[in-house]
């Protein structure tokens, strides 16, 4: 690093700092400004703060380490979540604006009742708000500290002061400027971060030791270069050579149950957590829709293919990195070819991502600790000044929880499997939940429950792996609940009447209160928006295809995806503007 360098790190520093004080005040009123930044977010800067959050530090290290072990195909490990993207799309962004709700825990006590809602409402914002949240955050810093260990070569024990300093400028610019400092700074940052992606990978492809994406294809194998996995007995000896290979169970298990059985942090089956901050932060329900239309499209076919290019390209570099350490290929290429002031560039990135990631992070678990535990059950009527107050220490607080948890995390593995598995079948629930009155809070309790038992019996009796686990433990997660629900008594009328008139979901999971307030009239159209769900999907994955297509120089097949894409886009946009926009989308 020389000065030049150092000198763009430091204005992007001053510049994610100046934001901060900038919306001070704003996000000082109350706690609608500071968590939902008053409900007043235009559609392409919640989508913008939605797909900054899950670029992470560690996003582009993973996907190389996927491309160098299993080739293109293994990033199906998180490309299959395209489908409960759409589904979330098309059938709840409007519901959970409409809610206007805080928290996505909140809906707990609007949608049941009881003292067993309460505890759910208490429990979730606690597990969620802090373990699970201070978990991600961990692993994060774990990952920024990695990367300025393998770009500088600092002594882990001291890297860590720098993480440190990272974490505490993001606490202190969440805790001034609320939401709208989160989004605005993730909009700036998401701009940085794809910059400085974009620029490695054509820098590593210009290399002579590479020699453009032609020299790429000559110098490895054909299995690193498919987009699909290959099921087996479909490829000669691919499992020996590394291709994504799968048993037809499971691939079923990726594309056919994991999107919409398993909870998993950023890709809930009907959305969830800071997705549906952003999504309850719009300005309205047609905002809240095309955010989230945004967010699933830049997710999976804007930001990846710079990664895997310099994943690819990684594999020729540094053909003799040790399979742990094949992630580190991407920090080496920053380390070894970035000139003077490109390099700085692409350290600011780095960064950039690592910020946005912890400052939703931050603002997204402290809204649950106020929102949905000190409001609801330490100190009811607590003024809203007070609230923010609460909530600028809290946030500091979480950062230095998420210090401590960072030490304890580096002996953890398979952590993305193990939530999946811990969560299978719940995704279920949470979807169901909203078109479908029986659903009461016993029915999610015993999905939160039973996956857990159902983990542990398996890894101490059966020998099943992930992903064919998914099968047993939705399986029995499923039957648990189900008869839990019937077991106990349901949502009573008066709760489920005040959310069916608020919501007004339709469909018919509520012709039994419907009934019960004819006044109100449900949504309809739901055949429209299956329609468009399908065409999401098939927009996402043409698009995918189609770049990744026209990079590795395969023209026709290439311009065949993207017209694909922009037919399914078609379909969509004509539902939307022509026949059932004004039906779904107040």
């Amino acid at each position: 690093m020389e000065f030049i360098d150092w000198l763009i790190l430091a204005l992007y520093f001053g510049g994610s700092a100046a934001i901060g004080v900038y919306y001070m005040n704003r996000a000082g009123k109350d706690t609608h400004e500071f968590f939902l930044s008053g409900r007043n977010l235009p559609w392409w800067l919640a989508g913008t703060s939605m797909v900054a959050t899950t670029f992470a530090a560690d996003t582009p290290l993973a996907v190389t380490e996927l491309v160098a072990k299993n080739g293109i195909a293994g990033n199906w490990i998180w490309w299959n979540f395209v489908f409960g993207g759409m589904l979330t799309v098309f059938f709840f962004a409007r519901l959970w604006r409409r809610a206007g709700i805080m928290t996505d825990v909140e809906f707990v006590e609007l949608r049941y009742s009881g003292k067993p809602a309460a505890f759910l409402r208490g429990f979730r914002s606690l597990y969620l708000g802090l373990f699970i949240n201070c978990v991600i955050m961990g692993w994060v810093n774990l990952a920024m500290a990695a990367i300025l260990e393998g770009i500088f070569g600092i002594p882990r024990e001291q890297v860590m002061w720098y993480v440190a300093g990272a974490l505490a400028l993001t606490a202190v610019y969440s805790a001034l400027s609320g939401l709208w400092g989160v989004a605005v700074t993730d909009a700036f940052q998401f701009v940085l971060a794809m910059a400085g992606t974009v620029v490695l990978a054509f820098i590593v492809l210009s290399l002579p030791q590479v020699g453009g994406i032609s020299g790429l294809m000559e110098k490895l194998p054909e299995w690193t270069l498919r987009l699909t996995p290959v099921i087996e007995g479909g490829g000669e000896g691919s499992e020996a050579i590394g291709a994504f290979a799968l048993t037809l169970g499971a691939f079923l298990a990726f594309v056919g149950v994991q999107w919409w059985a398993s909870w998993y942090p950023g890709a809930e089956p009907g959305g969830g957590g800071y997705v549906a901050q952003r999504m309850m932060s719009a300005k309205d329900e047609k905002h809240s829709l095309f955010a989230t239309l945004w967010f699933t499209i830049a997710h999976y076919c804007v930001r990846p293919w710079p990664w895997i290019v310099v994943g690819l390209a990684t594999l020729v570099l540094y053909p003799d990195l040790p399979a742990e350490n094949k992630r580190l290929g991407y920090v080496y290429a920053m380390r070894d070819y970035l000139p003077a002031g490109i390099k700085g560039m692409l350290v600011a990135s780095f960064f950039a991502a690592y910020m946005s990631t912890i400052a939703t992070q931050l603002n997204w678990g402290t809204s649950y600790v106020i929102n949905d535990f000190y409001r609801r059950f330490v100190k009811r009527g607590a003024g809203e000044r007070d609230l923010v107050r609460v909530s600028r220490i809290t946030t500091i607080l979480i950062m230095a929880v998420s210090l401590v948890v960072t030490g304890l995390l580096e002996t953890i593995s398979g952590a993305w499997a193990f939530i999946l598995e811990a969560g299978a079948g719940l995704g279920l629930v949470l979807i169901l939940r909203w078109f479908w009155w029986r659903i009461n809070a016993w029915s999610e309790i015993a999905a939160m429950i039973a996956p857990l038992i159902a983990y542990g019996a398996l890894r101490f009796f059966f020998p099943i792996q992930f992903p064919e686990s998914l099968f047993v433990i939705v399986a029995v997660t499923t039957v648990a609940w189900v008869v839990i629900m019937f077991a106990t008594r349901p949502t009573d009328e008066k709760t489920l009447k005040n959310f069916y008139t608020r919501i007004h979901p339709g469909g018919w999971g509520w012709r039994r209160i419907a009934a019960l307030v004819p006044e109100v009239r449900g949504d309809s159209h739901y055949g429209g928006l299956v329609v468009n769900w399908v065409a999401g999907v098939i927009l996402v994955y043409a698009i995918l295809f189609g770049v990744g297509k026209l990079i590795l120089g395969q023209t026709g097949a290439g311009l065949l995806f993207v017209a694909i894409g922009l037919a399914a886009a078609a379909v969509i946009y004509w539902d939307l503007s022509k026949r059932g926009f004004q039906t779904i989308v107040k």
